[in-house]
């Protein structure tokens, strides 16, 4: 008999997303069973009950959820999980790593602009790409190919993310921009056809007098959902609306997508058992859905 889909929820806040928990029982999980706040040091009996309780033949039930507002917490969850997982007996189980839904989030605009440019082939800028989104949208564009440009107010930061990025994507053409000022905005956005805006909430990366004159931009995207928009001029609720010559996407514009890739994610975790989705996973599957 086919074991009941156990989904085990670890959050690193101090409570539990309830967003998160209804998204994974509609997603078709039958229970959730949510703990927060988690800490590293806490992970090794989560999974120990997890891959212990059933055996391997029927632990591609059981899965691992990772969630929580502060990605970087949850990253060190997800290495911990990792640790603890016992592969070389057969006793593991799958893992989705989505804190602040940033990897389906960045996956889905990734997606979004692919349909309406050559990413191989793009000149890219991310603004706000040194926070947990505007980071994974970088690595994925760059693996794909793209030239990418990370902007950011703090140009040693937006060094930083190029380095880390080089090491993951292989081959990957990055360079940093300062992104702070009015003038260092145009000089960043010069030249690019793709913008993606994965900033804090509430502030203006690229005032609309800025992106008007940006000859060469051919589809812009706001990843904030929070007045002001990230993009000056975009709203949230866009979806391939073109403005200014220029296709627009808002951020409840792209979350159609990005709540499809998210269910899908939570569903292929009871497939198999071996399957750790960060990333680069996520972004598979979706262009997988596609």
């Amino acid at each position: 008999m086919e074991k009941r889909k156990i989904l085990i929820h670890l959050d690193s806040d101090p409570h539990a997303s309830v967003f998160d928990r209804i998204v994974a029982l509609d997603s078709g999980a039958d229970y959730v069973l949510s703990y927060a706040p988690v800490s590293p040091d806490q992970v090794r009996d989560f999974v120990h009950g997890a891959i212990f309780t059933r055996g391997p033949k029927d632990l591609h039930s059981t899965a691992i959820f990772i969630g929580g507002s502060d990605v970087v917490a949850s990253e060190r969850l997800l290495d911990e999980v990792r640790r603890y997982m016992l592969p070389q007996f057969g006793l593991r189980v799958s893992v989705l790593l989505d804190a602040n839904g940033a990897n389906t989030t960045a996956a889905a605009a990734v997606l979004l602009a692919s349909r309406h440019l050559s990413l191989s082939a793009c000149k890219a800028l991310v603004l706000g790409g040194t926070g947990p989104v505007g980071q994974r949208v970088v690595r994925l564009l760059a693996a794909e190919g793209a030239r990418v440009r990370v902007g950011s107010r703090q140009l040693a930061r937006a060094e930083a993310v190029c380095r880390a990025a080089e090491g993951l994507a292989l081959g990957a053409r990055l360079e940093p921009a300062a992104a702070g000022s009015e003038s260092e905005i145009r000089n960043a956005v010069e030249g690019r056809e793709l913008i993606i805006a994965a900033g804090a909430a509430g502030v203006i990366l690229l005032p609309a007098a800025v992106r008007r004159v940006s000859t060469s931009l051919r589809v812009a995207i706001d990843l904030n959902a929070v007045p002001p928009p990230g993009i000056e001029g975009v709203d949230a609720t866009d979806k391939a609306v073109e403005r200014d010559g220029v296709v627009c996407y808002g951020a409840l514009g792209v979350g159609g997508t990005k709540m499809k890739i998210h269910k899908a994610a939570i569903a292929k975790l009871f497939v198999s058992n071996d399957q750790i989705m960060d990333a680069q996973e996520v972004y598979a599957l979706a262009r997988a859905l596609s």
